[in-house]
């Protein structure tokens, strides 16, 4: 039987990269996404055995997309990749539905591994990951930046999201469908519950939290 994959990834070199070497091993990758809002129109109808998913894609994330895949394809069993390694992102995309957590740097014979074990129902996370989501249930995960963080909204973590990335009120409220002046009161209920009081500090704790990079962080945001 032949596995078929889906890749979401916001860098073509790297999607080029998995391509090539997932075809060597026989599996058929069927289709592939910059973003997570094409890959969310996509996999659906699709509906491959796997999707790769890059945590720290622009726009619809990757923690989001995954949640919604859960949702609308549950069957698809979702492997994250990441650059972060984060105690609440790893959390969040476990929680969110995914089936294998790796470090972008893993060796490709690591994803391969991975691809077993989730194609036989089991999970997957790297050593390094491991090792701290074992630390979160021996410590309790709790301190006081993390559990603001898990209370955080869908709604609210695209909202930081897109103020780290740059866009401003206007942008913002368009894309919710909600007024400026409701956006701007979601802006400072989470300011107050994550401690912060500025665009530039929650733009630094967004790019800690995984929401966003700073390769996708537009200079003079936030207005």
């Amino acid at each position: 039987m032949t596995y078929s994959f889906f890749l979401v990834d916001d860098h073509d070199m790297l999607r080029d990269g998995l391509r090539v070497l997932l075809e060597a091993e026989g599996y058929c990758v069927v289709g592939e996404a910059a973003n997570g809002e094409a890959a969310l129109e996509a996999i659906p109808d699709m509906l491959p055995d796997v999707a790769v998913i890059d945590v720290g894609l622009p726009g619809l994330n990757g923690i989001e997309l995954t949640r919604a895949l859960a949702r609308r394809a549950p069957e698809v069993r979702v492997i994250a990749l990441s650059l972060h390694a984060e105690r609440s992102i790893i959390i969040e995309m476990l929680r969110a539905g995914a089936r294998a957590y790796l470090p972008k740097a893993s060796a490709f014979s690591e994803l391969l591994t991975a691809v077993g074990e989730v194609l036989d129902g089991r999970r997957y996370l790297s050593p390094s990951i491991a090792s701290i989501v074992l630390d979160s249930l021996l410590d309790g995960s709790a301190n006081g930046q993390q559990s603001a963080y898990t209370s955080l909204t869908p709604r609210d973590r695209r909202i930081v999201q897109m103020i780290a990335e740059g866009y401003t009120s206007r942008e913002i409220a368009a894309r919710e469908c909600i007024s400026v002046r409701t956006l701007e009161t979601h802006r400072a209920s989470i300011m107050a519950r994550l401690e912060v009081n500025s665009v530039a500090t929650l733009t630094k704790y967004a790019i800690r939290e995984g929401l966003t990079t700073p390769d996708d962080v537009r200079v003079g945001a936030g207005g």
